[in-house]
């Protein structure tokens, strides 16, 4: 067996498990936010069950539009608050973060253990070795009442890592080259392991990103796994760090991916750095670098969102939300901020934005017809500086 198909038996409580098998297995975590959620309480509700299955293990957060922007959103709130007090589950609800970063910060799972959350991005954790399950509403339902999730072992895509990634390539920046690689569709229902002496070269938080995008070229679970390579997988494929260069997403696809060079020029109108993706504090490290004694373009909107309080309380710390201002540039509130297109930083059919968000399809981010390119927060701070795409420095 591979490493997460190890993990997958553990949790199912059996000897084995092969790419096909069902199984029924045991989560440590089940959480949902505030899109989700009041989904999943009316489904629950349904089911009929007077308790959850672990109240501690439960965990509701408003990260995808707090402050609320309609009295709809304010009623979802009020449906998940109710539920915490009658349930005793976890409720964040005051700008906290992300549900992805809190979950890491709050209710870290240990690596091998079961998520379930009803969010597509749930593979970040695999960046922290847990095996992260994206799930329905009705499905988190059930976990909430059970502690189980019941899924389909699935074939283990290896991805050997080798190599030292230049001082301007970051886990983005793999993630995207990847899209390029494989497109939206072949890997779905499959998993997506790296290994490799390469993994090293990407810190906890740098994996948590490429984990975080896996869903968007199909993976069902992505996780970085140990330096060793797997014998038992149903594909290996390498991939040299020493080679990439800086990636980004064009419009309207995660994986229309090509070398930022390649459109290092075009003008751009905003440029947000944030979200479940790239909001960590080495992100916001890249962003202070870049910004420090400079001033973003004059015709450039630029958004800064932490994921988490923490995460922004660290930046007050160290004086980079001072530089970030100083620069031109406004920090929001932690949360998902744009990302969803719900509110903050909406944009218009005139837009042309590049943001480290991890979803670029029209509308995304509010207008049908605003271009929109995913690219790394080091590429993204370059362009807002320029006014125009540009392909970022070496660190240091």
């Amino acid at each position: 067996m591979n490493i997460i198909e190890t993990y997958l038996a553990k949790a199912a409580g059996v000897a084995e498990a092969h790419a096909g098998d069902d199984l029924s297995c045991k989560v440590s975590y089940v959480a949902a936010h505030d899109v989700t959620a009041p989904i999943a309480i009316k489904m629950f509700r349904e089911i009929g069950v007077s308790k959850v299955f672990d109240p501690d293990r439960v965990v509701l957060i408003v990260d995808h539009i707090y402050p609320a922007a309609t009295e709809k959103a304010r009623n979802s709130v009020w449906a998940m608050d109710d539920f915490a007090k009658e349930f005793g589950v976890h409720l964040y609800q005051r700008g906290e973060g992300v549900i992805h970063q809190l979950m890491y910060e709050k209710h870290r799972a240990a690596p091998g253990e079961l998520i379930a959350i009803a969010d597509s991005h749930t593979g970040t954790c695999g960046g922290y070795g847990a095996i992260g399950i994206g799930v329905g509403s009705t499905e988190l339902a059930a976990a909430m009442a059970t502690g189980r999730l019941d899924l389909e072992v699935p074939e283990v895509v290896q991805i050997y890592l080798n190599g030292k990634r230049p001082a301007n390539v970051f886990g983005k920046d793999l993630i995207l080259y990847l899209g390029s690689v494989f497109g939206t569709d072949y890997l779905v229902d499959k998993a997506l392991l790296f290994t490799g002496p390469g993994i090293e070269e990407f810190s906890v938080a740098e994996r948590m990103t490429v984990c975080n995008m896996g869903i968007e070229i199909g993976s069902m679970i992505t996780l970085f796994g140990t330096t060793a390579r797997e014998g038992d997988t149903a594909e290996t494929r390498e991939v040299d760090l020493s080679a990439l260069e800086p990636q980004i997403a064009k419009p309207f696809s995660p994986a229309n991916v090509v070398p930022v060079r390649e459109v290092e020029g075009v003008k751009v109108t905003q440029v947000v750095v944030g979200s479940c993706t790239n909001g960590r504090i080495n992100d916001m490290e890249q962003v202070a670098k870049a910004f420090e004694g400079k001033h973003v373009h004059p015709d450039v909107n630029t958004l800064i969102v932490p994921a988490s309080r923490d995460v922004l309380e660290e930046m007050e710390a160290r004086g980079w939300c001072k530089i970030i201002r100083d620069a031109g540039a406004t920090v929001l509130n932690p949360g998902c901020g744009p990302c969803f297109g719900a509110h903050e930083g909406l944009t218009s059919e005139r837009d042309v934005v590049v943001s480290t968000t991890n979803r670029n399809f029209p509308g995304r981010m509010g207008s049908m017809k605003a271009n929109i390119y995913l690219a790394s927060p080091a590429t993204a701070a370059a362009t807002a500086l320029a006014g125009r795409i540009t392909v970022p420095k070496a660190e240091g």
